[in-house]
């Protein structure tokens, strides 16, 4: 198995950093699928607040892969247009990956034709825009629809591939991996000036 990561110009650094290094554990400590990042070519690829990264494939020399994570940001409702990367997911989801977007990456799965018809969560900010699509959009921190796998904004992709393991793997990997990680959220949500919580509704939901 191998779990790709798509990467492409003004990508969010965490939107795909995150669940690298879930993926990462996973594969290191529990044989889980190898990560690896694809890009269009193999040129170094700047994200949106200035990372630069190498990616490991292109479209053209990745072969099949297992998983497919799509992440986002704003570059991403430039890419959603983009001709070569809506056939990279969308051969992908025929030939039966396992897709997951994180963030505004949805918009991505959007432009590829795998959301038709599926539930799907996406940032807090273009949670409108995706409903204006037709899309029915959940107001959680991930969702799960078939093999489509859909979070939040950013940090929620963190908590997608968790989930993804415990699910697919049982909650003893899931628990290396989170053990690994070092990865237990305090929970603490901090106030502004004014003394209110400016989060998305499905966190003071919860």
């Amino acid at each position: 198995m191998s779990f790709g990561f798509l990467i492409y110009p003004g990508v969010e650094e965490l939107d795909f950093q995150g669940p690298w290094e879930m993926v990462g554990m996973w594969h290191k400590y529990a044989n889980g699928p190898a990560p690896c990042l694809v890009a269009r070519n193999l040129d170094p690829v700047r994200c949106a607040h200035g990372m630069r990264v190498l990616p490991d494939s292109d479209f053209a020399s990745v072969g099949q892969l297992s998983h497919l994570l799509i992440p986002g940001g704003f570059a991403a409702f430039d890419e959603m247009n983009q001709s070569d990367i809506c056939d990279f997911v969308r051969g992908h989801s025929l030939a039966g990956t396992t897709l997951m977007s994180v963030c505004s990456g949805s918009f991505i799965l959007l432009g590829s034709n795998v959301l038709t018809g599926r539930r799907a969560c996406t940032n807090w900010k273009v949670i409108g825009k995706l409903r204006e699509a037709g899309i029915e959009v959940v107001k959680e921190r991930y969702t799960r629809d078939g093999p489509v796998w859909t979070s939040a904004g950013v940090s929620a992709g963190i908590d997608m591939l968790l989930a993804y393991i415990a699910v697919t793997q049982g909650e003893d990997v899931a628990s290396t991996v989170q053990l690994h990680a070092e990865y237990f959220p305090e929970g603490r949500v901090y106030r502004n000036s004014r003394g209110e919580q400016p989060v998305p509704s499905y966190v003071t939901q919860a």
